[in-house]
């Protein structure tokens, strides 16, 4: 079992991990826990109405409805192929939000 000690809301300790990962991934989990996003977004004049759509790479959770209003925003009206990078830098994170679906 994982056990962590949290002072002023930094990890001091792990303990119970099995590998060094464990340790890297709690102390992540309690200072700033990330999440790849998976959404959809609007499409105008092609197949599908909504287009899967998620991150490249994780981003900070406290992001995640600032992300979603992003979304919610971008409207596709040109054909997309599963891979195609939606938004390059999104939210200025550095990270790509992509296709998850050809769409014509």
């Amino acid at each position: 079992m994982l056990s962590i000690d949290i002072e002023n809301c930094r990890v001091i300790k792990v303990s119970g991990n099995e590998c060094p990962k464990g340790e890297k991934y709690a102390a992540q989990e309690i200072e700033n826990p990330m999440r790849i996003l998976t959404s959809a977004v609007f499409a105008e004049g092609l197949n599908l109405k909504m287009v899967p759509v998620r991150t490249d790479k994780p981003i900070p959770k406290s992001k995640t409805m600032e992300a979603m209003g992003e979304v919610k925003k971008i409207r596709l009206k040109s054909p997309v192929k599963s891979g195609s990078v939606i938004v390059e830098n999104f939210l200025g994170l550095g990270v790509k939000l992509l296709s998850t679906r050809n769409v014509s």
